[in-house]
């Protein structure tokens, strides 16, 4: 499919549809927005998909090289699609809506691999199926354009975050997903975004591996140990990416189980909680410090993702960090919600030839219209 936007493709509506289905890997958070402009966007409804557990390990597996990867990963596309098409029929139900009321669907899919150093990245998605399951047009494959532009193709979402929160004065929004990012937003400059490194994801794979659940909920099994200093330096000391200059984007590709694996043997013989405190810390240093590096200036930090609910993170993150901070309930905005907003945003953009790819962000040659479009 392309990208194209021939003059007959019908806008059916200004209710587009957003899906994100994060690194985190719990599952599909779909939303409804209605869109009347760059900067005008009303929330309609909203829904969680949870995926799977045989799909959601079989995902895990897949961040790492295996036998048969390729019949693996169609299947998993195949299974992510439904799944997203499950979400899609929920939101509508929630909304009163039907599918001609929605102009598109934006679906960023399930990334596997994301190798932008060497020019390629893998976001798992079904999106003719998706298209054909629910009567709507779709827009997929963000990354790869800019990609191809000599880009990151990540993070997508600070073009969002500039469109939602005017850079007024100098702050930054941080989402925390299972990668943490940053978007940096100055008054009457380009909006600046990076990963800082892990979020949730080594939080959840440590409480996944002791306690069986998904995740820290609260962050109450981090907040029962304690942070140990010693191997929280060894963590920052020992990973040279931590280092690098913006633009930079990661993923399960580094900070992954064989990445924690090898570093424990340097924690001793620390208890898991005690483990879990100082993860939680580690991704609280790595974003201040990034935040410290690169705009000391800043006059409030607003967080949404999951881990804004993680309250442990999010009070030493208020504790430590050099200004005021808010999650983005603070501002209408469910912190849940925003990616899925985001995706949303980007469909429309695309349906709307808006270049959306942002060269302070992503280090691209120029700005590029990002997707490709699936019609019903």
């Amino acid at each position: 499919m392309t990208a194209s936007h021939p003059d007959a493709r019908a806008r059916r509506g200004r209710s587009y549809i957003g899906i994100m289905s994060g690194t985190s890997l719990d599952g599909v958070d779909a939303v409804q927005i209605e869109i009347s402009g760059p900067q005008q966007l009303r929330l309609i409804a909203h829904a969680h998909q949870a995926y799977p557990a045989a799909l959601r390990d079989e995902l895990l597996a897949l961040n790492l090289p295996g036998d048969n990867e390729i019949h693996r990963a169609e299947t998993a596309a195949l299974q992510i699609a439904q799944a997203y098409a499950q979400a899609v029929a929920a939101v509508l139900y929630l909304s009163e809506s039907e599918a001609g009321d929605i102009a598109a669907i934006g679906a960023h899919g399930q990334t596997i691999r994301h190798r932008p150093d060497i020019g390629y990245t893998v976001q798992l998605n079904a999106p003719a199926l998706l298209a054909e399951l629910t009567n709507i047009p779709v827009v997929a494959d963000f990354r790869r354009r800019d990609i191809a532009a000599g880009g990151q193709g990540a993070p997508l979402v600070p073009v969002f975050h500039a469109a939602l929160f005017q850079a007024e004065r100098p702050r930054a929004l941080l989402n925390l997903g299972g990668i943490g990012n940053l978007t940096l937003l100055r008054p009457g400059q380009d909006p600046v975004g990076f990963d800082t490194g892990p979020g949730n994801m080594l939080l959840d794979l440590w409480c996944q591996r002791h306690t069986g659940n998904g995740y820290d909920a609260g962050g109450a099994w981090a907040a029962s140990g304690q942070c140990l200093p010693d191997w929280l330096a060894y963590l920052l000391q020992s990973e040279s990416w931590l280092n690098l200059p913006p633009p930079k984007s990661t993923g399960r590709d580094l900070f992954n189980s064989a990445w924690l694996d090898a570093r424990l043997a340097a924690a001793g013989q620390a208890s898991p909680a005690d483990i879990q405190a100082t993860l939680t810390q580690f991704t609280v240093t790595t974003v201040l410090e990034a935040l410290a590096r690169h705009a000391p200036d800043t006059e409030e930090l607003i967080v949404c993702g999951g881990g804004a609910r993680n309250l442990h993170l999010m009070s030493a993150l208020t504790r430590q960090a050099p200004c005021p901070v808010n999650a983005s309930d603070a501002y209408g905005v469910d912190p849940q919600h925003m990616e899925a907003m985001a995706f949303a945003w980007l469909a429309w953009a695309h349906h709307h030839g808006v270049p959306a790819s942002l060269p302070s962000v992503t280090g691209a040659r120029h700005r590029s219209i990002l997707g490709a479009w699936y019609p019903a």
